[in-house]
């Protein structure tokens, strides 16, 4: 068991991916490339800011911060149109960026595996040191994404990815890469995190999904 992160004492971090995306529904890896909400994702992203409104009351204060990629900071505006709020207002984080998925980004698990087999199935085996093509290892993400919460000072709603959020969620539970891999990756929904600990907050509405994990 890997030693667990940990936020600064005092501090609450709420956690959501993204809401579901055309690149999402259609399973394909999905990284830095924009591909955008599909109206269940839109409705998802409505639930975050009810989940919210209901756990912290309308309007709350916080810290917003959104990965830069397009499908994240439409889900936050979502999100705080929702509460009450501005639709901007919100700050950007390169480093609550997807996965760099490289060569893979955009393509199905059929077609990333026919370019290599072997580094795909390398990879499978061994996701925190093997590097997609062109793109990162899971040990590169758990880099930014640990810097990132050293840096936060004050309670923060933040919206990002699947694989990241994935991978921030296991460096808080302690875990190993490919339990991390395993873990569900929501949309939808929050997670409230205090310490090492990690809690999801009941969901609202009929539009939440949990899809297998890709990436």
């Amino acid at each position: 068991m890997r030693e667990r992160l940990s936020l600064k004492p005092g501090l609450t971090l709420y956690l959501a991916r993204h809401g579901e995306t055309e690149a999402n529904r259609a399973r394909l890896f999905s990284g830095r490339k924009n591909t955008p909400l599909t109206e269940r994702g839109r409705e998802q992203a409505k639930a975050i800011g009810l989940t919210l409104e209901r756990e912290l009351g309308r309007a709350p204060s916080l810290a917003f911060v959104s990965s830069p990629l397009e499908r994240a900071c439409m889900t936050m505006e979502i999100a705080r149109q929702t509460l009450g709020l501005p639709r901007q207002g919100y700050t950007t984080d390169a480093r609550i960026e997807e996965i760099n998925l490289g060569e893979w980004d955009q393509l199905t698990d059929a077609e990333a595996r026919a370019r290599d087999p072997g580094l795909f199935d390398a990879r499978a085996a061994d996701k925190w040191h093997v590097h997609v093509p062109g793109g990162e290892n899971y040990a590169e993400v758990a880099m930014r994404a640990q810097d990132w919460i050293a840096s936060l000072a004050e309670d923060t709603f933040a919206v990002s990815h699947g694989a990241f959020t994935r991978i921030l969620r296991g460096l808080f539970l302690g875990l190993n890469a490919a339990e991390m891999s395993a873990l569900n990756e929501p949309q939808g929904v929050v997670f409230r995190i205090r310490n090492s600990d990690v809690a999801q907050l009941p969901g609202v509405g009929d539009a939440l999904s949990s899809p297998k994990p890709i990436g």
